[in-house]
């Protein structure tokens, strides 16, 4: 520490030399991905007038089930029943189940099995992927929603020598442009703001930010810049002036982490595989020789509607983990006594209003008190700030502890405007997601976690992929393929026939060369063929939504807005035409529920809040209140029963209280959400917090010219007029955190982090 004390200094002051004065400069983009032209352009520029795109379509969840069935030699109707075998001769018998037989089973539908099963689909092998919960339900649906190589791994690399960590960044950096190309419809490029409090400073991390341009080289697309004091506060006018003399601008990628899994996933049964949400694993498989060979599961999504859940198995010549946090779960299903290799660590974050942040703007602090990276980032409308490093017990929904939320607002407001009352009351929502960090099984024991991504067998033959990152989720995925083909003895085929993603005759320039290699860095996702910065103009002249729905539609469907927009229902108003919002505070609307469940797989109403919406992420209560008109549509869709239905409540509710929502709502009716009750404060700080919903006055007798009376002595404190409510909205949460008050959520003995 002593050496580093003397060395940084001496590095800032040879730096500043070197670039006599630093002439810092700004570039413009040259090829930012969506600001291009569509591939396939919008409806109305087609000959004869306006039609919608027929988009192919992806077979229903029960056809993939009965894909599935039919994998273990089992017969299977045309809706789906398990029918008898008459007849046939035991070799044509044999056939049709080699036929059958799956190459890969993918256990898990994060963003890693997704990933892999599109990678594997596009290479021509025969893909089943089964999901215990749903697509992105873990880790995946809960990162910084950043897309990025990682400027803390280059600075460990520089400063530690350490060649992993630049190898790391250097991956994750071309990774990123990939990332971007694919889906640049749920990606974009976004500034990042590092704010300096000493002159002395600006050297040192111009230095560092011109270094992360020149590692992405050729992907890279808008260099790095300085800004003066006054510019800074220009660009992010929340910044703390004090000690401020300037600022460094660095670009990295931002993401809609569920929606861009979601996509994966339905990309990949498009290209050919089956993929089911909802299908747990309860054993593994193995043939006479002891190798694994398929999985026992069943239906979770019929035991939901009140049935016995079917149960049969799946057959592959070779079966993958990719379960994140729950990995260890599944090794023990092969072997009961392998060695854990999964040192679970708790991510959390925090939402706030979006005031918090300009709308195009994020911001990194280096030097929080523990010396850990903070983010604070606009996202969806909203703003995003994480993350927290503790340790963490592995559960499927794991809630935010107090701890970690109030050490992130402490750091919040130690870089913004003192004026800028930081409350807990603005925490809109807060989630807990589980970092999967691993330890190689077949390392020494002092070797430390790895940052970076493990692809292990076991010496039955499950293939395990653990660790990683979301940025780099497409190279893990080649990697696990390119093993999987020499661990099982597979072969890849050209795909001569590929699906028209785009709806058109256009074939994706990615799908042209599908000859068994891997081309994922050039096959872009459903709704990438369509999607340009304009096409929500289109939108909006063609299905009379409103603009704030229209963009937003586009950049989380791309082209498929225009199926989303034709199923969503007439507003019986002059405009909007179309699309009924199901919380007014967002631009979620009815027509993405019924999308959801006719053509992503959603299965229930979590699934459409969290994950193919994003509203339980944005805000917790609004979500709340949202749940029965979700539960509705998705009733109609489904054919669900009043005691379905009353489950999904339950279960939504029961949802919300990991995702920030105060425990004094959680035992309100459907009825009482219905009524209004969520918003009601009756006390004196209901108007000092950004969650209420529409007050009602707590004495009905009262008549209304009399409210803001009492509102305002209320508010004045000298005589408590209205009843003090029991769910204020700084009430805390229910937590499991193991971190105890007053101590650092971040740095311990016992932090996977300083092992």
């Amino acid at each position: 520490m002593a050496s580093r004390r003397i060395i940084k200094p001496a590095f800032y002051t040879t730096a500043a030399l070197a670039t006599g004065g630093a002439v810092y400069a700004a570039y413009r983009p040259r090829d930012i991905p969506g600001s291009e032209a569509a591939s396939v352009p919008p409806p109305n520029y087609r000959p004869g007038g306006f039609k919608a795109p027929d988009f192919p379509e992806i077979k229903s969840r029960a056809e993939q089930i009965a894909d599935l069935k039919r994998s273990s030699g089992t017969p299977v109707g045309k809706k789906g029943s398990i029918t008898n075998i008459l007849g046939g001769s035991k070799e044509g018998e044999a056939a049709s189940q080699a036929d059958e037989l799956y190459d890969l089973l993918i256990i898990g539908a994060g963003a890693t099995g997704a990933g892999v099963a599109l990678d594997a689909a596009t290479r021509g092998l025969r893909v089943a992927v089964v999901e215990r919960d749903d697509f992105s339900s873990g880790t995946s649906s809960k990162s910084t929603k950043l897309v990025h190589g990682g400027v803390r791994y280059l600075e460990k690399a520089f400063w530690e020598l350490d060649y992993n960590q630049y190898k790391l960044v250097k991956e994750a950096l071309r990774e990123r442009r990939y990332f971007l190309d694919t889906a640049p419809h749920l990606s974009e490029w976004l500034p990042i703001m590092i704010p300096l409090d000493k002159w002395w400073k600006a050297p040192y991390f111009w230095a560092g930010t011109k270094a992360y341009d020149f590692l992405a080289g050729s992907e890279n697309i808008e260099t790095s810049y300085f800004l003066t004091r006054s510019k800074a506060l220009e660009a992010f006018p929340m910044l703390k002036k004090t000690d401020l003399v300037g600022a460094l601008v660095y670009y990295d990628g931002a993401h809609n982490d569920s929606r861009m899994n979601v996509s994966i996933a339905m990309t990949a049964a498009l290209y050919g595989a089956t993929i089911v949400n909802h299908i747990e694993v309860t054993s593994l498989e193995k043939d006479a020789s002891g190798r694994v060979c398929g999985a026992r599961v069943r239906d979770c999504v019929q035991e939901k509607d009140g049935k016995k859940a079917d149960e049969f198995s799946i057959r592959a010549k070779g079966v993958i983990n990719a379960t994140g946090p729950f990995s260890d779960a599944i090794r023990k299903m092969d072997d009961p006594s392998v060695q854990e290799i999964v040192a679970p660590s708790s991510g959390v974050h925090v939402i706030l209003p979006g005031y918090y942040s300009p709308a195009k703007m994020g911001l990194i602090d280096p030097s929080t008190s523990d010396g850990r990276v903070i983010f604070f980032l606009p996202w969806q409308g909203n703003t995003i700030a994480g993350t927290t490093d503790a340790p963490t017990n592995i559960t499927a929904n794991p809630i935010a502890g107090e701890e970690e939320i109030n050490w992130i607002l402490s750091e919040i407001k130690g870089y913004l405007q003192p004026d800028i009352n930081v409350r807990r009351g603005d925490v809109l929502a807060a989630w807990s997601g589980i970092r999967p960090l691993v330890r190689d099984p077949k390392a020494k024991k002092t070797e430390g976690l790895v940052r970076n991504h493990l692809i292990t067998t076991s010496e039955s033959g499950l293939m395990t992929v653990a660790g990683g990152k979301w940025t780099t989720y497409r190279e893990m995925a080649e990697q696990t393929v390119d093993e999987a083909l020499k661990e099982f003895k597979l072969s890849t085929t050209p795909v001569l026939n590929p699906p028209r993603v785009s709806g058109t005759e256009l074939v994706d320039r990615g799908a042209r060369n599908l000859d068994g290699s891997c081309q994922t860095h050039r096959v872009r996702l459903i709704g990438a063929h369509g999607y340009s910065n304009t096409l929500f103009i289109n939108l909006i002249q063609h299905y009379g939504i409103e603009t704030e729905v229209a963009k937003y539609l586009t950049t989380a469907y791309g082209d498929r807005a225009w199926t989303v927009a034709a199923l969503s229902d007439p507003t019986e108003q002059r405009f909007p035409v179309r699309g009924i919002r199901i919380s007014p505070l967002y631009p979620f609307v009815d027509g993405e529920v019924r999308y959801a469940v006719r053509h992503e797989y959603a299965q229930t109403a979590v699934d459409v809040l969290a994950r193919r919406t994003r509203l339980a992420f944005l805000n917790a209560q609004a979500a709340l209140e949202a749940l029965p008109r979700v539960i509705d549509l998705m009733a109609e869709e489904l054919k669900w029963d009043g005691k379905r239905k009353e489950r999904e409540w339950t279960d939504g509710v029961q949802f919300l209280a990991s995702m920030g929502l105060p425990k004094g709502k959680l035992s309100l009716t459907r009825k009482q959400v219905e009524q209004g009750d969520v918003g009601n404060y009756g006390d004196e700080e209901y108007h000092l917090y950004a969650r209420h919903g529409e007050f009602k006055p707590p004495f009905p007798s009262q008549s209304a010219e009399r409210e803001p009376l009492l509102l305002g002595m209320a508010m004045i404190g000298s005589l408590t007029l209205l009843p003090l409510s029991t769910d204020k909205p700084a009430e805390t949460l229910k937590t499991d955190s193991k971190i105890g008050p007053g101590k650092n959520p971040v740095i311990g003995e016992d932090s996977p982090v300083n092992k």
